[in-house]
Order: structure tokens, then sequence, then C-alpha cells
């Protein structure tokens, strides 16, 4: 057998380079990249690999451990899970750092490699800089914190390990039932220690995502229960998206005359005037995604987790006959809810449940009051985004950005309130455009997920809407984009803090305190000049008073050459109405009248939670 001679880290780095895969008919890099910090945990011997190979495998610098992984993630997404971007740490915070980015990756079922330094496996000279010491358990490091929000989790103890490793990780973060991230820790001595590995270990490699068909008799059941529908849903998921099942699924739709509503990971599945489109679903969905979910007896869950958002804690499903019909590639979600379960890729099981429908059609007045319903849903936001406003309200911001932007541009979201308004108000005008990420509702991800979404999408234009919680939480890779030329275009609206969850905070009852700045404990009332800010990291930029300037300020940021931040004060106060309840913790016992009454409230909808299956249509 032929071997070569290579230390760990130089084998980890051979191995990814001759990993590939083939996107519409090309073969390319399936590892493009990686982002690191450096430290005393991967310096030495992983820098050493990686500084010899930037032809074929670049490194990008981070300025913080958990932003670059976000980043990684946000590439991954807009890539539909056909590449996958590596981060590196050293120990200690360097890795702890990144277990906010693998726990995002997770709850997103989104591909991303972590490799963080270790301890010496040796332990002659423990504790090592950074090393926290487990006084029950010495081989336990901060690599341990990485078990519960990774799908594969991996110590190399020794050089030869990774043959068996590298592949198990790689298998994982490409199932598409399975997805998620993957860990390595790579202590210092193994990184650096030699080993013969064999010559075929570094063999080029084609990978394809594979298409796991349905069983045959879980297609028979959901066509009997779907043929029976006089009023059925399709809720499309993030999955349509990662299995390319759009043309299928709008095609089933249409052919069956089923509405069709999305998750916030679906939205984008159908553009925004599509006929069979009512409406995005659940908290931060539209009346007539809700109405529709309320009354229909038959819903398709297509591709999705069915998140408490997406389900309204589960009350948006009203009709005591409602069956759940879960068409989903892992067992684990299909299955979940009691709900009739087809396992199996979304294409491949729209297909055969096509096929199974016969000449199925849903009566022809159900689409119609679909049709009426988003009318509605539509005029109402017309109506709210013209208002004459002192201060512009987020829905108002959205809907100028939205009127101007072009049909392929690219936005980037994350917790707070921009998502549940984006996903109410802005109106899709190409499938696959928007990257709201709510699963794990990360805050701090839209500046770098923006800057890994513009590294997938070099041709379009990449918007990124922040907050000025998340801006302060992490801005620094407003000068990545800078540096590397990877423009996106940053609408930063500040409305005084956390207002979103202030919102949280009143409808329940409570006082308004610690979220919006003004109720915070504070010595000095100072307010953040966002423009010298992000000037100084490189970027163009400028605040504008009003929607009329936002305008000709997102024109100007189009024709920029580089990173354009656009501030906007906005309204703390005024949210776009429509959604569904969703459970919270409201307590049972207050000296405040307006928590009792908010329990009181809370107790009413619980009535209306589904429990397991009701009955059958």
């Amino acid at each position: 057998m032929e071997t070569v001679r290579l230390t760990t880290g130089q084998a980890i780095v051979s191995w990814l380079i001759a990993q590939h895969t083939e996107i519409d008919g090309v073969e390319i890099p399936l590892f493009p990249g990686v982002f690191a910090i450096f430290g005393h945990g991967n310096v030495v011997s992983l820098a050493e690999a990686l500084s010899r190979v930037q032809d074929e495998l670049p490194t990008w610098r981070g300025h913080n451990e958990q932003s670059m992984a976000l980043a990684a993630v946000a590439f991954a997404k807009a890539k539909h899970r056909r590449q996958i971007m590596i981060a590196t740490s050293s120990v200690g915070p360097g890795s702890t750092n990144m277990v906010t980015a693998a726990a995002l990756a997770h709850a997103n079922r989104l591909p991303l490699l972590l490799i963080s330094g270790d301890t010496f496996q040796h332990r002659i000279v423990d504790p090592v800089l950074q090393q926290i010491e487990d006084f029950g358990s010495p081989s336990t490091t901060v690599s341990d914190a990485f078990r519960p929000v990774t799908r594969f989790w991996d110590r190399i103890t020794r050089p030869e390990q990774i043959i068996q490793t590298l592949p198990q990780a790689l298998g994982i973060m490409l199932d598409p039932a399975d997805c998620g991230p993957a860990y390595i820790g790579l202590p210092q001595d193994i990184a650096a220690e030699a080993y013969s590995f064999p010559v075929a270990f570094f063999d080029n490699t084609l990978h394809h995502i594979r298409r796991p068909g349905p069983d045959a008799r879980e297609i028979a059941a959901a066509a009997r229960a779907l043929g029976a529908a006089e009023k059925p849903l399709l809720i499309a998921g993030g999955g349509v998206h990662y299995s390319g099942a759009i043309e299928e699924l709008t095609d089933f739709a249409v052919a069956r005359g089923i509405p069709v509503v999305e998750t916030v990971a679906g939205k984008a599945t159908l553009v925004h005037d599509h006929p069979n489109y009512a409406g995005p679903l659940g908290v931060t969905g539209s009346t007539s995604a809700n109405n529709l979910a309320a009354d229909a007896d038959v819903v398709v869950a297509v591709g999705t987790r069915l998140q408490d958002f997406t389900t309204g804690s589960w009350s948006v499903f009203r009709n005591p006959r409602m069956q759940l019909l879960s068409l989903n590639v892992g067992r684990f979600d299909a299955t979940k809810h009691q709900a009739l379960s087809v396992v199996g890729d979304a294409l491949i099981s729209l297909e055969a449940l096509d096929e199974a429908l016969g000449d199925y059609h849903a009566p022809a007045e159900w689409l119609r009051r679909s049709h009426d319903e988003r009318r509605e849903w539509r005029a109402y936001l017309d109506d709210y985004t013209g208002r004459d406003s002192e201060m512009p309200t987020y829905a108002q911001v959205i809907r100028a950005v939205n009127d101007l932007a072009d049909d392929d541009d690219y936005q980037v979201a994350a917790a707070g309130g921009l998502p549940g308004e984006i996903n109410m108000g802005w109106q899709s005008k190409s499938v696959g455009s928007i990257d709201v990420e709510y699963g794990y509702s990360g805050m701090g991800y839209e500046i770098p997920g923006a800057w890994g979404a513009k590294m997938a999408m070099p041709d379009r234009d990449v918007i990124s809407w922040v907050g000025d919680g998340s801006y302060l939480m992490m801005n620094s890779d407003i000068y990545s984009t800078v540096s590397t030329g990877h423009k996106v275009i940053f609408i930063v609206c500040d409305n005084g803090g956390f207002a979103v969850i202030n919102r949280l905070q009143v409808n329940t009852g409570g006082e308004e305190f610690n979220n919006l700045l003004e109720h915070t404990k504070r010595a000095i009332d100072v307010s953040v000049d966002f423009v010298k800010h992000a000037e100084s990291l490189g970027a163009i930029a400028e605040k504008v008073t009003g929607i009329e300037e936002l305008r000709t300020a997102f024109l100007r940021a189009k024709a920029a050459d580089r990173s354009y931040v656009i501030v906007i004060d906005t309204d703390p106060y005024e949210w776009t109405e429509g959604g569904s309840w969703w459970e919270v913790g409201v307590p049972e016992v207050s000296d405040r009248d307006q928590v009792l009454v908010a329990r009181a409230e809370w107790d009413a909808e619980r009535e209306h939670q589904r429990i397991g299956i009701w009955g059958t249509p």
C-alpha cells in the first residue's frame, strides 16, 4: 500500500481539498473555504497546512469566532446545503465562542464543519493556557460543550482516526435527514504528529446528496386522506428549498387547486403574486394564511419541523377533524404530533403523491376563498404602510425597500422584530430570495450571515436587515464585507433597544423594563452614532429621516462600489397586526392586574391548542 507521511493537520486539509460536489452539472469543491481565527490551539499545525493551499482551499480571517461560523452557516443556506464552509478556532474562548453558531446550524438543519484546537493528549503540561479543568473527569475539555449542539462530534486522539472520522462527519453533513453541524476537536500534540496515511485516502471523491424515496404504503395512506379533503392546505417549509422541490410543489398545488402557505424557512417558495400563494403562516404570519389554517381539514406539511412560530403553539389548526400529513426526509420531523407521515425526499414524495391522487382536485370555492383572504391581507398591508407616520414603522421601511429592490436581491434577517415584519410584509419577487434565520433566532446573525450569503452569491445584491440591538451585539463583519470585497447593503433600523421583546413584555401584562434603552439602568443617556461607526469599519454610511430619504439612499447604496449602511430611526411601538397566539409563560400569580388579565387570556387561548389527532376527514 502506497503511503504518504503527513501530520494530522496536513492530512485533514488534504482530505478536505479532495472532496467535490456537483451543482448544475459542474464539479466544484465541496469545501470552498475556511473561516479562521488562529490561536495557540490551531496556529502552529493547522494554519501551517492551510497556508500552503490557498488556491485550493482559501482561508478568510474572521474577527469573532461566533460570527465567522455564522457566516459559514449562511453560506450553506444560500447554497441549499450543496457546499460546506469550515470554521476553525483555538482552544478555550475561541472554541466556546462557536457553540452558539453550532446550535444555530443544528436548529436549522444546516451543514457546518467546526475544527477547534484542544488540550494536549499527553497531559504533561496540564493545565495549558485557557484550559478548563474538570476535577472528576480529566479528559473533559471545552470541546465537550459542542456535544449537545452538533450532529457529529469527535476528538482526535490518534492521527489514523481521521481515516474513519472525516467520512463519517461528512456523511452526516450531506445526509438530507440528519444534516447539521459536525465538530472535530484537534489536540495540539495530535495535530502536529505525523503518520503514514494511505495515498488512496486523498483520492478525489465526487459526492451527491441522496434522494430517499417514500414507502409506497405511506404514499397510499396519504393519498386516501388528501383525496377526501374539502379544504386542503399545503405548508411549504425550508426542506422544499433544500430538496429543490419548488417546481414540483408549485405544479402539485396548481394541478390540485390547493392554497400554499409558507413557514419562515420556506418563505419565497412561491412569488408573492402566484395564484396559489396564501401568505406566511403562524405567529409572524398573515390573517389570510391563519384563517385558512383554522378551517383546513387536511394539512400537508412539506419539509418543515413545525416550530411553534409556524403552528401558533399548535393553536392555528382549529378544525376538530383536521388531519395532518407530514412529508419530510427526516423520520424525526415526519412523525411529530401523531402526523400521518411520509418519510422521503420532498421532490420524490410529491411526485409519488401526485401520481397516487388520480384526478383529485380541491373544491374550486376553497381556492377562491384563498384569493379573497389574500386580497384582504394585502389591502391591510397597503393601508398600514401607506399611512402618514411621525416616525417610520418597520413595515414602511420594508415596503419602501421592497418596491425598489431587484427581483433576485437576497434578504437576510434574524431575531428581534425585523424577521416577523419581513415575513409578514416582504413580497417575494423570486424564489429562494430570503434567509430569515428564525430556527434559533440568533441575534447577531444578520451581519456575518450577509457576508456568508454574499460569498455564496457574488452576482446578487444582499440586503441585511439589522436592528440596533443586533448591531451592537455583533458588527465587526461590516469590516469583513468591505475588506474582502463582498458588498452588502445594511438597513439599520434603530428603535432604541429590544423593542419587540418590550412589546411581548407589555402584551403579557408586564411593565416596560430593561428592553428599550430608556428603561435600562444608565448613568449617561448616550446615543450610538451608527454612521460614524460603520464608516470607521470602511463602509459608506448615511442616516436618513423618513421614507422618501430612505428611497433615494437605497438607490445610492445599489450603485455603490462597496458595503453601504443606511441608518433610520423607527417606531418602537408600532407593529404589523396579524399572526397568531404564541404560548409563553405568563405568571399565574402577580400583584399586577395586567398580568392576571394576560394570564386569563392565555388560559382561554390554550383551549385552541391541538393535542394529537382529533379526527379524520
